[in-house]
This record gives C-alpha cells, structure tokens and sequence, in this order.
C-alpha cells in the first residue's frame, strides 16, 4: 500500500532542530486521551495492545510495523503535496462479500482480494445527506490504544434514492456468463431467478437488453420495454443454460455495442456483467477490453455494473472492469443477497448523482505527523489532479455513503487543525463542477474507539477484520490499536445488539470463522 509520508527536512540546521523534538518526543509522556484498562480491555472494548509499540496484537500470522517519519517545520496550513492524500470514490462492497463466501467454505481469503474500503462501505453509516445532487461531508475521529494513534473516518453521502416512480427511465443491457463453470449451483441459477424478479419490479417505461457469452457472444434480447413484453423477456431469461468455454472479452464488447443500439437519450444506459470472471479464451486483459468499447464509454456515459458470482471467482479482473469501466462491483452467493443486488439496490440506484467523483484530504503538518489510507489502493489520484475534470473519477448515484478510513499519528502536545477533506464531481446533467469540504480539529478527536458513534465503530471493526485477512503479506504494514480475531468478534456481536443490524450480525459471524479457521 502506497504511504504518505511527510519528507524530513534537508538543510543541516533544521535537521538538527527536528531531530531534538524527537528526542523530546521520546522522552515525554504523550497524551493520547485513552489508556488501557485493567483486563487487557480498555473503555471500549476493543482489546488494548500487549505493548506500547505499534505492532499487531492479533491477527493471522506476521507482524507489521507503521512507517513513522522525521518531523516537519510547523507552518501556516498550505500542505505542501506530502501532506495531501487523493483518491477516486468507490462503493464497490464485492471484496467483503467474497471473504464472507470464502469463510463460509473454511477457507481464508487470498491476502491479495481482500480491499479493505470495500469492508468498510459494506456498512451503513450515520451521516447527513445532502437535498439535491452531490454530497455532504462528515470528518470524525477517535483516538486508538497506540500512543499519538487515531483512526479518523471521511464520509461522503449523497441523497436518498427517489420512490422508483420518481426515478429516470432505465436502460440496462445485462451480459451474463453462460460459460460451464456457471453451472456450478450458485451461479447461472442464482442469476436467472434474481432476473425474473427484477424483471417483475422494473417499471413499465424500463428497458431491457440480454448478451450472453460463452466461447462467443449472442445478443439474445435487443433492448426492449417493459411494457407489454415482459412475458418475451422472462422467457429469454428463461432459456439461459451454461456451455462451453467464457470468453468474457467478448461479452463485453457485444453488451456494450447492444447498449448503444438500444441507447435512451434522457434515461440512465447501463451495462451489468454478471459472470465469475474466469475468463479463459479470448481477450482475457481488463484493460484490453475495455479499450475495445472506450468509445462507447466516453461518449454516451454508459456505465458498468459487476455482479460477481462464485467460489472460484475472478476477482481481480472484475474489479478493473469496473474500475476503468467508470462503474462498481457487488458480490452475491445466495438468494439473498442476490435479491438485494438486482432487486432493491439496481432499480432503486439506476439514477447517478455525480460523475468523476474524486476526494482529497489535506492534513495539517503543524498537527499530524504521519498518515495513511486504509484501503483505495487501486483508486489513487495524483494530488495535482484533483481539480482536472478530464481524470476519471467514481460514478455515484442516490442512497449511497462512502468512507475513507485513515490511520493518523499527530504530534505530541498539538492542538488545533488536523485534516480538511473535500470531495469534487461533475453534475451528471451539466458536467458542471462542484465541491464540498469538511474539517477535523484534534479538539473533536473521541478519547476512545468506544466513545465515537456505534457506526464509527462499525467501520473500525470492518477495517480490523481486513487488516487482518492480510495479516502477513508485507506489501500492507497493520493498523494502530488491532485487537485480536476473538476481541473483534466479541465486539461485533455487540455492536449488532446495540444497532439491530443483520449486516453487523453477519459480520460478527465471518469474524468468527476466521477466528477459527486460524485456530
């Protein structure tokens, strides 16, 4: 993971300077607002540390370390690009949902599918949501049992989903896999049942368009109303069966040449790809795909939609298909969740309420000292792009919040500013550009985790769980304060009592597979 660093200074003298504040440093007590409680547990019931260092204390195997850094001349607040953190917004959540699937199984996830901000936007979160278009910005934090330590949320909503009579008219081209490895049960099945349904749900003014592809693509439905013809598409759905090879390239291409055909000027045109991605013949490279329908993305603003399905499941490849295919990524492996996917989330967030969606969070040198991003590694915007509006962002439509979690070590005995985040997008009428911005002083900091807000803890606990399902591969250092894979799910369970939430409930139960697992 990539880690922002604030760079030491160069001239001798004020080497010098910099490094007797950290022999001070050293040797003064620092106030870090929580302390650890007797019992190993401190107030809120995440277990403290074993130590005073910044190791992990629970986890799956192998230790990490923060990267601390030299110190930095206090200044007015103009963060020099060191001190700025830049990022791409994403509600992708298919990474929480193939861990859960994979632990369901007895297996721990690889290291490498894991993606920790899809843990936590998993989650529903507390914050205010905007009347119109755009987003709010909410920046809050909380102080860990690592000294100087905290974990500082950013959260960016929009508005909520409109009744779907309120909603634009839709026109959706589903490409779905009909490969032989979609006959697994949980797969092709699971596809076609969620389909009907949704099919019964989407309103009459609605369009839909089916592809199919295995060794090759068909395209079975052209793009077709709803009204009156929802018998011809429940009997296209009806007649998917898998075959042979995935040839997933051209899949895509085919979905997206479809799209066009059947494009809806005033409505919302969108590509969903339901498959397991292990494509084995043909273009098998995301970016090389993608390349081949670059204009049909570019200039008609269609989006892509991936439906992951099954234990084996491609799922670096699904990611960067709707990474660069401007759309997001969701994970389904029962009946359930299938039926949020495509018949509540889909219909409900057909509209898009911003385009090119990127955050910056700027810290204060004069109070931090050392931060990182949880997570976006594959969502990176250099700073300087930040306000170039020809750089792809995130497309977000109504109903969703997203969270960046940053682990963040301020300066001994600092008080005031810490961090200001802004969020910048394109109206998806106009292309208009907007922004918005929130602060944090240290001041607004929680003493303890367990003294923020139940969802704040929510989204701790989600980004412990997948700091520790990567526990081990060195490329990821850990973060302040984890506790271990039993404290996390005691604390799980709790939080789901204390919130009545399944998903929290749901999430307290893969922590304890993996705990088990790991046994």
């Amino acid at each position: 993971m990539e880690r922002y660093r604030i760079r030491r200074l160069r001239a001798a003298l004020l080497a010098l300077t910099a490094a007797g504040g950290l022999l001070l440093t050293g040797c003064s007590a620092g106030d870090s607002g929580s302390s650890s409680a007797d019992g190993g547990k401190n107030s809120n019931g995440f277990p403290a540390p074993d130590s005073g260092g910044t190791g992990r204390t629970g986890g799956i195997g192998g230790t990490g370390e923060h990267n601390g850094t030299g110190d930095s001349d206090s200044r007015e607040f103009a963060p020099a690009p060191d001190h700025l953190s830049t990022f791409a917004l994403d509600v992708d959540t298919a990474s929480y949902g193939y861990a859960r699937r994979t632990l369901a199984e007895g297996r721990l996830p690889d290291p490498s599918t894991v993606r920790p901000e899809e843990f936590v936007n998993s989650f529903r979160q507390d914050y205010d949501r905007p009347d119109g278009n755009g987003f709010t910005v909410t920046v809050d934090g909380a102080r860990t049992d690592d000294e100087d330590w905290s974990l500082v949320r950013v959260g960016l909503a929009t508005r909520p989903a409109e009744d779907a009579g309120e909603r634009p008219s839709a026109a959706l081209t589903f490409v779905i896999d009909i490969s032989g490895s979609m006959a697994e049960p949980g797969r092709l099945d699971l596809a076609k049942d969620s389909l009907g349904v949704m099919t019964d749900r989407l309103r009459d003014d609605d369009s839909v368009a089916l592809v199919t592809f295995s060794d090759e693509a068909e395209t079975v439905l052209p793009m077709t109303r709803l009204d009156g013809n929802r018998d011809d598409i429940h009997d296209a759905i009806d007649s998917l069966e898998p075959t042979d090879s995935t040839n997933l390239g051209a899949g895509v291409e085919t979905g997206y040449e479809t799209a066009v055909e059947g494009l809806r000027e005033g409505a919302t045109n969108r590509v969903v790809l339901v498959s397991d991605a292990l494509a084995n013949t043909g273009d098998t490279d995301a970016d090389t795909i993608l390349e081949r329908i670059s204009s049909e993305r570019r200039e008609h603003g269609i989006t892509l939609f991936g439906v992951g399905v099954g234990s084996d499941y491609g799922d670096a490849l699904m990611e960067r298909l709707a990474d660069k295919g401007d759309g997001h990524t969701a994970y389904v492996s029962s009946d359930e969740d299938a039926r949020e996917v495509f018949c509540d989330d889909l219909p409900r967030n057909i509209d898009l309420t911003a385009r090119d969606a990127k955050a910056q969070v700027a810290f204060d040198p004069a109070t931090v000292a050392d931060f990182r991003l949880i997570g976006y590694d594959n969502r990176q915007v250099a700073d300087e792009d930040f306000r170039d509006d020809r750089v792809d962002g995130g497309e977000i439509g109504p109903g969703h919040t997203v969270t960046a979690l940053y682990a963040v070590r301020t300066r001994p005995g600092t008080e005031g500013h810490l961090a200001t985040a802004s969020v910048r997008w394109l109206d998806p009428r106009t292309r208009a550009p907007h922004e918005e911005s929130g602060r944090l002083e240290t001041g607004s900091l929680h003493d303890s985790l367990g003294d923020a807000s139940p969802r704040f803890q929510v989204t701790a606990t989600a980004a412990y769980f997948a700091d520790a399902l990567r526990d081990g591969d060195d490329r990821w250092s850990s973060l302040p304060g984890a506790p271990s894979l039993r404290e996390l799910e005691k604390r799980a369970a709790e939080l789901a009592k204390e919130t009545e939430d399944r998903e929290v409930r749901q999430l307290a139960e893969a922590i304890g597979r993996a705990d088990r697992v790991t046994d």
